[in-house]
């Protein structure tokens, strides 16, 4: 059992670390909630006390329900299209095929793209009405190519997005699924399971603490999803694919509204932290299991 000397040696040598963390997190914190109390526009260098205007303004906004709406919209179906796709991919991949470690590498690979980059590369590229892969595709089954950040601006930005984090989701069903027991399996096989039960009753509950590591993690990240909606649509058309992130972007840097951004900088906070806390509530009870 450790000594009281050697706990306390122990947090001596971390209180550094903890303090420097500290403030890294704090620091910008602490000034986002107080310019969330004050009438600080960049256009007029006077800061004066605004109370809880800036937040009534925030709430207020046509765009802050359309933004909520949307920035569950995205996590949610860029969760639906990586696990269900990510275990597909696993289940692929964990079969004994040529050139297995090349494929394992190709689907990797996109997450390791910058989300500038890929939301550029499925623009111009893949998803353009005029010249883009989807649209020589669609003319020469003889439709009409889709525009598609235009006619669907909100379910583009998913796509681009569920494609990025899909190898992530992947790598950790793999990882997950190599741990089964081949013989748990070849047993299930041998009592007359066929492939659709050994699914449903071996593997799925086997990846289940996996399935909710990838949620909690790719929830945390999805929720600030910014560079994608930037590069592909600007937030449009109107509000159709403005998410909670986006628009405190808009309100900061497109209205020069300080103060209203880090009310909703401070809302979103709260939002994150809500959604985190259910997820690792979620998390634990998986993990009792």
């Amino acid at each position: 059992m450790a000594t009281r000397e050697s706990r306390t040696i122990a947090r001596i040598m971390m209180a550094p670390s903890v303090i420097v963390l500290l403030i890294w997190m704090i620091v910008p914190l602490a000034l986002t909630l107080w310019f969330s109390f004050q009438n600080y526009n960049l256009l007029n260098p006077v800061v004066t006390f605004a109370g809880w205007l800036n937040y009534q303004f925030f709430l207020t906004d046509p765009a802050f329900a359309q933004s909520i709406v949307n920035t569950l919209l995205l996590v949610g179906g860029v969760l639906l299209i990586t696990v269900v796709g990510g275990i597909f991919l696993a289940l692929l991949l964990d079969q004994p095929i040529w050139g297995q470690g090349i494929v394992r590498i190709l689907v990797i690979s996109p997450f390791f793209i910058m989300p500038p980059v890929a939301a550029l590369i499925w623009k111009n590229m893949l998803m353009h009405p005029g010249y883009g892969i989807f649209a020589r595709i669609a003319e020469a089954f003889g439709q009409q190519p889709i525009d598609w950040f235009a006619q669907v601006p909100l379910f583009s930005i998913i796509l681009i997005v569920a494609w990025q984090w899909l190898p992530f989701a992947t790598l950790i069903l793999l990882t997950a699924l190599q741990s089964l027991s081949e013989e748990q399996k070849e047993a299930a096989e041998m009592d007359g399971a066929n492939a659709v039960r050994r699914f449903i009753y071996i593997i799925l509950p086997h990846l289940a603490r996996a399935i909710t590591v990838v949620i909690l993690i790719q929830t945390i990240f999805l929720l600030a999803i910014f560079a994608e909606v930037l590069v592909t649509t600007n937030g449009g058309p109107g509000y159709n694919s403005t998410n909670l992130a986006f628009l405190v972007y808009r309100t900061a840097l497109l209205s020069f509204d300080v103060g209203g951004a880090s009310a909703g900088g401070v809302i979103a906070v709260i939002l994150a932290n809500i959604v985190a806390i259910f997820l690792m509530r979620a998390v634990g009870r998986n993990l009792d299991a």
